[in-house]
């Protein structure tokens, strides 16, 4: 008998291992099919994700060319799925397929209805890079976005400025450097932007603790970097418990990074618990705000305050969402304004004439009406993600489609943003022009600009994104017109430059 229920048992597995890898796939495959969507046939396991990484070392290594037509480099298999099948298409995850999603009105059902389609759950071992919000759903999401939500409004950003200041004026005071030895030199400002986009990430998230900060970000970007390299395994069940050299590197990076953030956390909560006030960073604002809920609501399980790995957690999250977005970003635009030199002109005009010489009020950012047009058309022209991804929970009709639950939809944020049929021909120019009358005139009522999300789960940080960007590019205009005057260094400690009125950010928390 008991030889008989272990034979039973192997079998069920088996019949469920082969309906996962096969019957299932190409039980979808016709679905998609017969709705009018084409894609490569679906190949056992891996499906096109041995295509993905060979396109990608291809891509990667030709040289870069300056075009804003730049998918075929940045997602060559969206790229060529797209050349080949048209908007309507499919790619394999795995034994999953993804559909493309285009149509701004699809778009918005999508983004809208957060309990139909959520984020993937991808494995274990992929989740460690990114966890916190993003990853939850339904009641403990509402309860914690709520909660971090305190943390980013724009009393608290305000409270942050000095970190803001502090960055941009060390990042200035290198290139100050680096020119001074004669008048013209070319200096690579990528390597710059992306410490300064870390700097305020370590200040802003762990004020006083700056260096126990610096060097948990610069573990958090190797875990990243080793996550990418593993994506294509992220679909397959359990993968994350095999003792591969990836997983643990990604495992013994975790390991530390906790201990770090722990040790952090032990120590304000220390000093919390002898009286001392809350810090006002990032970590200091959300520790006093759990302490606060769970003083207001005692022991009621739906209202506890965020537990220590719940404060690690939004801190590893608010570091890999707000330094890479950031700082492409910044690059971006300091690349266009270079080649648009016109705008580069009514920009620095425009910075001047707000800020002067003096000491600026919180509200004037929202003054710079031309800098926020450049930084929305470099969003959507250099969008920081260039998709985001859903999961279908049930089976479900999306506009004319039938989706069965599983599916995986991709809504490919740089097509749409680069719509000929939604932007006009010049889609893939450089017009701020575009945005002279915001965001809602432009889009005239399409989810057709969404380069950070959109709908209830719109990123939480677009302000703080805005507002950083917008504090960089005014202090080195105002640095570049001013020289060697010395100001520089009165606009860096006690400024008050104010918050912004960004969109939204990556795929959305």
């Amino acid at each position: 008998m008991a030889v008989f229920a272990v034979m039973i048992l192997m079998m069920t597995w088996l019949w469920r291992a082969v309906k996962w890898v096969w019957l299932r796939p190409k039980t979808l495959e016709r679905c998609l099919r017969q709705q009018g969507f084409a894609g490569n046939s679906y190949r056992l396991l891996f499906g096109d994700m041995k295509d993905f990484s060979r396109l990608k070392i291809e891509a990667r290594s030709q040289p870069i060319r300056f075009t804003n037509d730049y998918l075929s480099r940045a997602d060559p298999l969206l790229h060529q799925t797209i050349k080949n099948y048209g908007k309507n298409s499919f790619v394999w995850m795995g034994p999953i397929p993804m559909v493309n999603i285009t149509e701004p009105e699809l778009t918005k059902e999508i983004l809208s209805n957060m309990n139909d389609f959520r984020k993937p759950k991808f494995n274990k071992i992929f989740q460690l890079f990114a966890p916190g919000l993003i990853q939850y759903e339904g009641e403990k999401w509402a309860k914690d976005r709520k909660m971090i939500n305190t943390a980013f409004h724009i009393d608290k950003l305000k409270l942050m400025l000095p970190a803001f200041h502090m960055s941009c004026d060390d990042m200035i005071g290198k290139w100050e450097k680096i020119v001074s030895v004669s008048e013209s030199r070319e200096v690579d400002v990528m390597p710059h932007i992306q410490t300064l986009t870390a700097d305020v990430m370590s200040r802003s998230v762990f004020g006083s603790s700056y260096e126990e900060g610096s060097k948990i970000f610069q573990l958090i970007t190797k875990q990243i970097d080793i996550a990418l390299q593993v994506l294509h395994t992220s679909f397959i069940p359990g993968w994350w418990i095999l003792p591969t050299r990836t997983n643990r590197q990604m495992k013994q990076l975790d390991h530390e990074i906790q201990t770090l953030l722990k040790s952090i956390i032990h120590k304000r909560k220390e000093a919390m618990e002898i009286g001392e006030d809350a810090k006002e960073d990032l970590l200091g604002i959300l520790m006093q705000s759990s302490s606060n809920n769970v003083k207001k609501h005692g022991s009621d399980i739906h209202h506890l305050g965020l537990t220590i790995n719940e404060v690690i957690d939004e801190c590893k999250l608010f570091y890999i969402a707000g330094q890479e977005t950031t700082s492409m970003l910044l690059v971006w635009t300091l690349i266009m304004l270079s080649k648009h030199q016109d705008w580069q002109a009514r920009a620095r005009e425009e910075v001047l004439r707000t800020f002067g010489h003096n000491k600026s009020s919180f509200g004037e950012l929202n003054h710079l009406k031309i800098v926020t047009m450049i930084l929305y058309e470099i969003l959507r022209l250099y969008p920081p993600v260039i998709a985001t991804v859903r999961s279908v929970q049930k089976d479900i009709k999306l506009g004319k489609l039938f989706l069965s639950a599983g599916v995986l939809l991709n809504l490919a944020i740089v097509i749409s943003h680069q719509d000929e049929e939604i932007w006009g021909n010049d889609a893939k120019e450089f017009k701020p022009e575009r945005f002279s009358e915001g965001i809602s005139n432009a889009i005239e009522g399409n989810v057709s600009f969404f380069p950070f999300g959109w709908g209830p789960r719109i990123c939480i940080g677009q302000n703080f994104a805005m507002f950083e960007a917008k504090i960089a590019i005014g202090m080195i205009f105002r640095h570049v017109v001013d020289g060697s005057s010395g100001d520089r260094g009165g606009e860096g400690n006690d400024g008050d430059y104010g918050g912004g009125n960004g969109n939204d950010t990556s795929g959305g928390d």
